[in-house]
C-alpha cells in the first residue's frame, strides 16, 4: 500500500450532482431495520422539514450546486407525510437546488401502506417521477413475520395508484433469505413481481444487524434463518429468472430493463460526489465525508446553530481508492482503468496489481476491455473479492 500512500493530491473534483435526503419517519419499524427511523407518532414533522431547509441553505451556500442530475429521498418511509408537508419538502428541495437537468432522476422510497392516490399525485406535481417501493415479499405471513404493516392488496392498490398519478417509471423490493421464507415462496414473489412489468427490481438478501429485533431474536437462537446453502439457491434462482424475463443485471441485487438502471445509485457506484441532508444522512463532497446528528430533535436544534454534522472527515487516497474498487465491483460492468485514472491520477494495475492477480487466479474476477469485473462465481462471493481491497488507515 505504500505507492498509494505517496501519490500527491488527488484530482479536483467538482460539486456534486447528485442529491440524497433523508425523512426518518415510519408508521413501525420493521424487525430486521437498522437505518436511522423512528416511529412518526408525536415526532416534531414540520419542524424537521424546516430544519432540512435550513441545512440545504447551508449546504448550498458553502458549495454551491451544479445542475442536480439525480435525487433520491429514502428513509424511513418518506411517504408518510401528509400532502400538505409532501409538498412543502418538494417546494423546498426546488427552492435549494433551482437548477435541474430536464433528464432528472427524482426517486422516493415508498410503503405500500401509506400511498394514496392525492399523495401521489402531490409527489409527481413536485418533481418525483421515480417510486421504490418496498414490497419485500408477496407473501403476507412472511409480510407480518419481519414486521411490514402492508399486505399484497396493498402493493396491487399503489402500484395501480402510482400509474394514475403519472408514474411509469417504478421499482420494488424484495428480500430473500428471510425466517421461514422457502425457495417455493420466493419463486412464488418473483413471479407476482414479474406480472406487474416494471422497469426495475431490487433484491437484497437479509442481513441481520445490530439494534434490530432480529439481531435480539438471532442471539438467542429464535430466528429460523434458511441454511446458506438454500440462500445461495434463492440468488441462482432470481438471477435466472430475472434474466428469463428480460431484465439486466447491472449490479449484484439489481435488475432493470435496458436503460432503466438506477442512476441515483450508479453514482454511488461509481464513487461520485453527492449531498446528503437530513438527520442521520451521509454526504461526500470534495474528498470529505459527513454524517449528520441521527436523533431529530437533536438534528432540528443543531440546523438552528450551523451544520448538524456528527462527523466530518477527509478521505484519504487509500481510502477513497479502495471504495472505487469496492464500490465499482459491485456493478456487473465492472471498474474502468480510465475512471481510476480520472479520479486518482494513478494506473490500477500498479497500484493493485498483487490483489487482481490473486483475485483472478482464484476466478472471482476477470479482464475486460476497460478495467476488470466480477465473474460468474465472483457474482456468488462478492464479500471476498472486496475484502480483498481493505486495509487499515491508522
Amino acid at each position: 500500500m505504500e505507492q498509494i500512500q505517496s501519490i500527491g493530491s488527488m484530482q479536483h473534483v467538482a460539486a456534486p450532482k447528485a442529491l440524497y435526503i433523508h425523512i426518518p419517519f415510519c408508521t413501525n419499524k420493521c424487525f430486521y431495520c437498522d437505518f436511522n427511523s423512528y416511529v412518526l407518532k408525536g415526532q416534531p414533522v414540520m419542524e424537521y422539514l424546516e430544519a432540512m431547509e435550513r441545512e440545504m441553505a447551508q449546504t448550498t451556500a458553502l458549495q454551491p450546486p451544479e445542475v442536480i442530475e439525480t435525487i433520491f429521498v429514502g428513509g424511513g418511509t418518506p411517504t408518510v407525510l401528509t400532502p400538505e408537508q409532501m409538498d412543502y419538502f418538494l417546494k423546498s428541495v426546488h427552492k435549494a437546488f433551482p437548477r435541474m437537468h430536464p433528464n432528472l432522476e427524482f426517486s422516493m422510497e415508498a410503503n405500500p401502506g401509506t400511498t394514496d392516490l392525492e399523495k401521489l399525485k402531490v409527489m409527481r406535481a413536485g418533481g418525483v417521477n421515480r417510486i421504490s417501493f418496498g414490497v419485500q415479499s408477496f407473501n403476507n405471513q412472511l409480510l407480518g413475520e419481519i414486521g411490514r404493516i402492508h399486505n399484497t392488496d396493498d402493493v396491487y392498490r399503489s402500484i395501480e395508484n402510482a400509474r394514475t398519478a403519472g408514474f411509469d417509471n417504478m421499482s420494488i423490493d424484495l428480500m430473500f433469505g428471510l425466517p421461514n421464507q422457502t425457495l417455493e415462496m420466493l419463486d412464488d414473489s418473483i413471479t407476482k413481481a414479474l406480472e406487474l412489468n416494471l422497469p426495475h427490481y431490487s433484491i437484497y438478501s437479509l442481513k441481520v444487524e445490530e439494534n434490530t429485533l432480529f439481531h435480539a431474536m438471532f442471539q438467542k437462537n429464535q430466528l429460523p434463518l434458511p441454511d446458506e446453502d438454500i440462500e445461495l439457491e434463492m440468488y441462482l434462482l432470481l438471477m435466472k429468472r430475472m434474466k428469463e424475463a428480460g431484465y439486466e443485471q447491472y449490479e449484484i441485487s439489481n435488475f432493470a430493463k435496458p436503460g432503466m438502471a438506477s442512476r441515483h445509485n450508479m453514482k454511488y457506484w461509481l464513487n461520485e460526489s453527492y449531498y446528503g441532508i437530513g438527520a442521520g444522512a451521509h454526504g461526500y463532497v470534495n474528498r470529505e465525508r459527513h454524517v449528520n446528528i441521527k436523533g431529530v430533535q437533536a438534528y432540528n436544534d443543531a440546523s438552528k446553530l450551523g451544520f448538524p454534522r456528527l462527523e466530518q472527515y477527509e478521505i484519504s487516497a487509500a481510502e477513497a481508492m479502495e471504495d472505487f474498487m469496492m464500490v465499482g465491483l459491485r456493478m456487473l460492468q465492472g471498474v474502468s482503468r480510465e475512471g481510476f485514472r480520472e479520479q486518482f491520477n494513478a494506473d490500477l494495475d500498479h497500484i493493485y496489481a498483487p490483489q487482481l492477480e490473486k483475485l483472478r487466479n482464484k476466478g472471482l474476477i476477470e479482464a475486460t476491455d476497460i478495467g476488470y469485473k466480477l465473474s460468474e462465481q465472483g457474482i456468488l462471493f462478492g464479500n471476498d473479492v472486496f475484502a480483498e481491497f481493505i486495509e487499515s488507515h491508522d
